[in-house]
């Protein structure tokens, strides 16, 4: 099966392989820009519509540039991994100087680019980039420092919406953002810490020697009460209509849904795909997109 894989991905053209050295399926994890105009109601209109998406392009096409040095960076590491292997640098089926070059182009146009929108979300979008590499190259292997890094990842992304759309966000919001985050991030690293053994766990990702499965839960528990209690709080202190509230138990649902998935299914290592292919989940998704849209257009 391995070797059919490989076939399949030398037979691609180059433009085919780099278009998924990009990563296009995990660019739902940037679905997160859109946050800000689905919250700030009242400002959505054809301008901020479109300044969202291509808020969400330009993410997309940095956060593809920090693939391509992740992937080329972690290419042998990768080759251990029965998944990550297949990839194209890892897997040989792409050459990592046509890569860096590629990235190179698309990171400077996409900074330019973005410019335009917001200054400042350039300033937000080569940080985020400049994070990301430096997580790469070393903090990804600093126990407790890399849940953290992939967290504010996330924390950007919802920021630079705002910025795109030029609306501030309350604390409340961010710090809901920042420890479902964390939630993802510790999760991911359960189930990688559960698909590897023995010494496969330390060729794939030298960190995962330093985290225990009890570990992660006692985490996991501690970030879930705290993500619940923190959103519910936002609901009711945001300064939007009190009835935020009944939004509730979608994230409820969700998060115990996704806990689930970690502990019974073997699943999250990639959030992303649990999005896209979880139907409870993402049903769950759709329907608290439309209850807060529902809400604050009745309410507001």
């Amino acid at each position: 099966m391995h070797e059919k894989k490989l076939e399949t991905l030398h037979d691609k053209n180059v433009v085919t392989l780099l278009l998924a050295q990009l990563r296009p399926k995990q660019w739902t994890k940037n679905l997160l820009v859109f946050a800000a105009l689905l919250f700030s109601f009242e400002k959505i209109n054809p301008v901020t519509i479109g300044n969202s998406i291509a808020g969400f392009l330009l993410f997309s096409f940095v956060a593809g540039c920090v693939y391509i040095i992740n992937d080329y960076a972690d290419r042998e590491a990768d080759r251990h991994h029965p998944v990550k292997r297949n990839r194209p640098m890892a897997s040989g089926a792409l050459n990592p100087a046509v890569a860096l070059g590629f990235g190179s182009f698309l990171l400077l146009g996409s900074l330019i680019a973005a410019y335009f929108l917001n200054p400042l979300f350039t300033v937000l979008l080569a940080g985020y980039f400049i994070l990301n590499v430096s997580y790469s190259l070393k903090l990804k292997h600093i126990v407790l420092i890399d849940i953290m890094v992939i967290a504010t990842g996330f924390v950007l992304r919802a920021i630079a919406g705002g910025l795109v759309i030029h609306v501030p966000f309350t604390p409340w919001f961010l710090l809901c953002t920042m420890l479902l985050s964390l939630f993802l991030a510790i999760g991911k690293r359960r189930h990688e810490l559960t698909l590897l053994t023995g010494d496969e766990q330390g060729n794939h990702r030298e960190v995962l020697n330093f985290y225990s499965l009890p570990l992660l839960d006692q985490m996991t528990s501690i970030v879930t009460t705290a993500t619940i209690i923190s959103y519910s709080l936002f609901t009711f202190t945001s300064g939007r209509t009190i009835h935020l509230m009944w939004t509730i138990p979608f994230v409820i649902y969700g998060i115990f849904r996704y806990l689930y998935l970690i502990h019974i299914e073997r699943k999250g290592g990639a959030p992303d795909r649990v999005l896209l292919e979880d139907k409870p989940i993402l049903i769950t998704v759709l329907l608290y997109v439309v209850s807060v849209i529902i809400i604050l257009a009745v309410f507001e």
